[in-house]
């Protein structure tokens, strides 16, 4: 609960359900709460409507609808029109690097090497009270230039003159922040994250040559970019700020928003910058969005690449809109996580991003996205060999390319099957991955690869449509059911369980994490988001 003492006076019907340590009171100002307050108010009734929209597009399309290019909207993709000025600090993005709000990891980004560090309070962050709140005490300092950490054997971290642009990735529209409640109602976790970044900073910034900038995660549609941008004109109008000053890219994740690039671009054109392929959150919202069709059955999660036919067209279609309109493209994540002990293991991986990162660069990619420092320099490299001192390639206007709606949601897979090993390592990625998020801990090396919620949210959509659909066989012939699932889901726990003993004290939260994935896996209806459910379990 809120310490007694942290305010005099609190705006008039807001009231904080969280701790308010003492540094997280010139956070929690009263002006900057009436900020959040005010938006909440305007706002926050339309975001509810879009969300129970979204649940009425689902069930058309589980009814059998295919979505594709609004008709409605033929006028804007048709005519002539670029998006505003894209500040010179933004101008160059060959690399960015993301992470969590976490103050050690976020130095290590800015001070990376990278031109754009992505700071994220959405899938790589768990979003208890003190990771958001702490994560805006980080930002406000790293904006000050003085942000330090010094480890307990007196290993300090301070940032270099010359770090990475800084972007802000508050949480999507679905989310509540539970601890702040204005009129009696939890307030949306995204105008949290973003009213309390601009608020305390967006002046500081502006005096430092750079700006409010953001990325804005999970749209599915132009009308929930309008709200997005409705949010940046008031925020402007309330704080002094010229219209324009807040400047966005956004991720295109979910498949709804791929055909829609134009609109969302077109609703958000005095604001955005960019659009970014956020490759795995996009698999996942296929995988969702067609769940409940029978004539829909994706392959082991190994066998969707970027290379197949329905994530080709997405990208080549990306690159196109963007560069039509004057935006950035920015390519996908490499989630590698170098080892220190096995240098074969990065030999593979490293050969592995270096093809990843030519193919963004020949497809006319401005730039792409990385999770570890050490991958900086390749994909540098790999750009600069295509595009050389440029800062961007978006005079490839890809007039060669004409994808129709139905390569998008054609998903075929050559080759793709569904395998038992496939089944046993969703369930280990899903297991370990909530686990670790149960933790605090949203961004987790396993395997050598960085996992957010979009990987752990593939395999447990993945388990879930298999063990629905009738005609999910393995490659041996067998159905997926039930029965198969819970046999492949016991022996994995227990191999789980083992190397938990041999290698770790448990935390209390491995058989939470396991019940919480055998249920949604089980559960007759698929649960939008995984994290929702999870987030009823943190404090």
């Amino acid at each position: 609960m809120a310490h007694p003492d942290a305010f005099n006076t609190l705006p008039d019907g807001v009231k904080i359900a969280g701790e308010v340590k003492p540094e997280y009171q010139p956070i929690l100002t009263p002006d900057a709460l009436q900020f959040v307050a005010t938006l909440e108010r305007e706002f926050g009734e339309r975001r509810t409507g879009l969300l129970a929209q979204r649940q009425l597009v689902q069930q058309r399309i589980n009814e059998g609808w295919n979505p594709g290019f609004p008709e409605e909207t033929r006028k804007v993709r048709q005519k002539v029109w670029t998006v505003g000025p894209i500040p010179t600090d933004l101008s160059r993005r060959t690399v960015e690097i993301t992470g969590p709000v976490e103050r050690k990891m976020m130095i290590n980004a800015l001070n990376s090497g990278a031109d754009v560090f992505m700071a994220d309070f959405e899938d790589s962050s768990t979003p208890t009270w003190d990771i958001m709140l702490g994560g805006q005490v980080n930002l406000v300092d790293a904006v000050a230039g003085t942000i330090r950490f010094e480890t307990p054997e007196g290993k300090s971290y301070e940032l270099s003159d010359e770090p990475a642009t800084l972007v802000v990735r508050p949480r999507g529209w679905h989310l509540e922040e539970k601890h702040i409640m204005v009129d009696g109602k939890p307030a949306s976790g995204a105008l949290v994250d973003f009213g309390l970044y601009l608020y305390h900073n967006a002046f500081a910034l502006l005096e430092k040559g750079s700006g409010p900038y953001f990325y804005l995660p999970k749209l599915e549609n132009r009308f929930e970019a309008r709200l997005w941008n409705d949010v940046f004109t008031r925020a402007q109008d309330l704080l002094g700020l010229p219209q324009g000053t807040v400047k966005v890219t956004v991720l295109i994740e979910t498949i709804l928003a791929a055909f829609e690039m134009d609109e969302i671009l077109y609703e958000l054109r005095k604001h955005i910058c960019a659009l970014n392929a956020g490759r795995w959150d996009y698999i996942f919202s296929a995988i969702k969005k067609f769940a409940n069709r029978p004539d829909v059955v994706f392959p082991d999660r190994s066998a969707v690449t970027m290379t197949v036919p329905f994530m080709k067209a997405y990208t080549d279609l990306m690159v196109q809109t963007c560069h039509k309109r004057g935006a950035h493209a920015m390519g996908g994540m490499a989630a590698f996580i170098p080892s220190r002990r096995d240098a074969e293991v990065n030999k593979v991986a490293f050969d592995k991003v270096r093809q990843d990162k030519e193919r963004e660069a020949r497809d006319g990619f401005d730039g792409t996205w990385v999770a570890h420092p050490d991958l900086v320099p390749l994909a540098r490299e790999v750009f600069q060999g295509v595009i050389g001192d440029k800062p961007h390639q978006k005079d490839r206007l890809r007039e060669e390319v004409h994808v129709l709606e139905e390569a998008i949601r054609e998903f075929d897979v050559p080759g793709g099957t569904i395998s038992e090993e496939g089944m046993r390592l969703n369930i280990r990625v899903g297991v370990w991955y909530i686990e670790s998020w149960l933790r605090g801990v949203g961004a987790a090396a396993l395997n050598n690869l960085m996992e957010d919620a979009a990987t752990a949210e593939i395999a447990r959509a993945q388990l879930w449509q298999w063990v629905h659909n009738e005609n999910a066989v393995l490659a041996d012939g067998r159905n997926v059911d039930d029965e198969l699932f819970s046999r492949l889901f016991e022996e994995e726990m227990d191999g789980l369980r083992d190397t938990l003993d041999a290698n770790c004290d448990e935390s209390g939260r491995f058989k939470a994490a396991g019940a919480l994935l055998e249920s949604l896996v089980l559960s007759p209806r698929f649960e939008e988001f995984l994290t929702l459910p999870a987030y009823a379990q943190l404090d």
